[in-house]
């Protein structure tokens, strides 16, 4: 699920911001980038993060920036001119034509170095970065929500569509016996006709409560349904997780093929395409719910 958010908290230490970015992705996948005063931090970061964030490619920054209470840091020149050389040398190797950045620069790990006492106390920074986390999170949760609730009106939607359709196979599955009995009967008056040979209806009968019985689509319309509602509830409640609905999913897309295979009736048929482009249309969007 996409969406964003940011957190700062200010202390007499200087201020500490948090950045969150999500873009839809099964399962997690976490980036951080911190600044050197948090790196110690970073493991914690990740964990605050991941308690809350279960899907979706995660983007998250951390930046400390310090008051004037705390004395500035100093130029580390052997490291910028190590990250420059490099950075030149990938330029030229590209041939790409944009300078370098220097602030970008002077953001990279080790080019401003702090002397003894000059850093922030880590305990006070570890509190204020895992506030400044948690209000992202919040934010970030919000924008996911709003996302989900549009996601979920649109799985109600598909679901809908899918009861339409199995309705209509409900009531056209008896027709499909039907309709075969009067082939089977016509075929073989013609066959017997053609040779002056007889049958007993009771043989028809026979065969055609054969084919009844093979293509007797009940219970997987039983079962569709009953997997459409629990869908719906699951949906409705607390426990819509991606993964169990993406299971139902999976139940709903076998009964489908199963009621496809067995009707053999063209109209059935199409029917059964549509069921099967309305529960795709569902994986896709529930691969991204949390």
């Amino acid at each position: 699920m996409t969406g964003q958010g940011a957190g700062s908290v200010q202390d007499e230490i200087g201020t500490v911001s948090v950045e969150l970015r999500s873009v839809n992705q099964r399962g997690i996948r976490l980036l951080t980038k911190v600044s050197d005063a948090l790196s110690s931090m970073e493991g914690q970061f990740e964990q605050l993060i991941r308690a809350q964030v279960k899907r979706g490619s995660i983007q998250a920054s951390a930046r400390y920036a310090p008051s004037n209470a705390v004395p500035p840091g100093s130029i580390n020149g052997s490291a910028v001119v190590a990250y420059a050389t490099q950075l030149h040398h990938i330029r030229d190797s590209l041939m790409i034509s944009d300078p370098i950045d220097l602030a970008g620069l002077l953001q990279l790990p080790g080019v401003i170095t702090y002397g003894e006492g000059a850093s922030a106390d880590p305990e006070a920074l570890w509190v204020m970065l895992r506030e400044a986390t948690l209000i992202a999170l919040n934010g970030l949760d919000a924008m996911r929500a709003d996302e989900g609730e549009a996601m979920a009106e649109q799985l109600r939607a598909d679901a809908g569509v899918i009861s339409g359709y199995l309705e209509r196979i409900a009531a056209l599955a008896p027709r499909v016996v039907d309709q075969y009995r009067d082939r089977l009967e016509g075929r073989v008056n013609r066959f017997l006709q053609e040779r002056g040979l007889e049958v007993a209806a009771v043989d028809i009968l026979r065969e055609v409560q054969l084919f009844a019985d093979r293509s007797d689509i009940s219970e997987e319309i039983t079962r569709l349904s009953s997997h459409l509602r629990m869908f719906g509830d699951a949906l409705g409640g607390g426990d819509a997780s991606g993964r169990k609905l993406d299971f139902i999913i999976q139940e709903m897309f076998r009964e489908t093929n199963t009621i496809g295979s067995k009707a053999g009736d063209a109209e059935i048929g199409s029917m059964v395409v549509e069921i099967k482009c309305a529960i795709e249309r569902m994986r896709e969007l529930v691969q991204n719910l949390e």
